[in-house]
């Protein structure tokens, strides 16, 4: 019994160690693209972390935030941010626990984030500024609109999460996950195996884009190594998106602002003829328009169609 112990010690070692190296090999192969490095990067030191974002152009202030899917990066907006340029003075932040902002060990939630944002924009923008949010961070933009309505002036949405979704709390099944995930060896490797450019390429082609031939490789890469720069860090603000921890209630926020929105769909995306009626339900006096031969990232999959739907908004 006791030489059954001692092997079973010995082989669960030498597993942890193989599974080890197996981690650190995956990640240095997949972050050696530098897809996400732009010449000009600055660092916002916020109380969590460092923030990294860019900043370009002259005008009037837009802020950009990316989804919460894994990998989402500035990278992004990367086909939209020249021509926004031209007229307006462009940020695009790196939300914490993404891109190369710092990726702390924590749990990452909608108010965190809400409170990242409205520090942003008094610290560094340090005027009222327009905000583009994709996807599940339309919350995240709702809710700070909501808690300190005159930082922000207005705002446009590309394909906002449902309100379902976004109402969603943590259960005890994504509460058991997430701790699975932010175990060290086994949650790494488990995190790698979920996000490995296979998985990648899959979401790409279901999900982000109607027409896979409009897809990049490069696409894939930066979203690739955003989910793995550096090392296993990301996995921890995976966890908490995967968990509900980042959904918030922003029903009674939509109902009380008082600012212009409007909501820009790809055409395609699964129920977003719904989802914005729901908005729109909620404020009647939101806009909205859809971008045919789209899905999720337009602004990646269409980005001269997105742009003339972004400036006609902010004209």
């Amino acid at each position: 019994m006791k030489q059954r112990l001692q092997s079973f010690v010995i082989l669960s070692s030498l597993t942890a160690i193989v599974i080890h190296i197996i981690n650190r090999i995956y990640h240095s192969f997949h972050t050696a693209g530098n897809y996400l490095r732009y010449p000009k990067n600055n660092y916002y030191e916020w109380r969590f972390g460092k923030i990294r974002y860019t900043k370009k152009g002259t005008g009037s202030p837009i802020l950009l935030i990316h989804d919460l899917k894994a990998g989402s990066s500035v990278y992004e907006f990367n086909k939209i941010i020249n021509a926004l340029s031209k007229d307006h003075e462009v940020y695009c932040i790196d939300l914490l626990g993404y891109g190369m902002s710092d990726k702390p060990n924590m749990t990452y939630t909608n108010y965190l984030y809400v409170q990242l944002v409205i520090d942003f924009i008094k610290n560094v923008i340090c005027k009222k500024v327009d905000i583009i949010a994709t996807g599940d961070s339309v919350s995240i933009t709702v809710m700070a609109c909501h808690n300190d309505p005159e930082v922000i002036d207005k705002m446009l949405f590309i394909n906002p999460q449902n309100l379902y979704e976004s109402n969603q709390i943590p259960s005890k099944q994504t509460k058991t996950f997430k701790l699975l995930l932010d175990t060290p060896i086994i949650g790494t490797f488990t995190y790698n195996l979920l996000t490995n450019k296979s998985s990648l390429e899959k979401v790409f082609k279901e999900e982000y884009f109607y027409n896979p031939l409009n897809i990049e490789e490069r696409d894939i890469l930066a979203y690739l190594e955003s989910s793995h720069l550096p090392e296993y860090t990301s996995k921890y603000v995976y966890s908490s998106h995967i968990g509900k921890y980042m959904n918030a209630n922003i029903v009674h926020a939509l109902k009380e602002i008082n600012h212009s929105i409007y909501i820009i769909g790809g055409d395609k995306e699964s129920d977003i003829h719904t989802t914005i009626e729901n908005y729109k339900y909620y404020n009647s006096a939101i806009e909205s328009m859809c971008i045919p031969y789209t899905k999720h990232l337009p602004h990646l999959e269409a980005p001269d169609k997105t742009i003339k739907c972004i400036l006609l908004f902010l004209s």
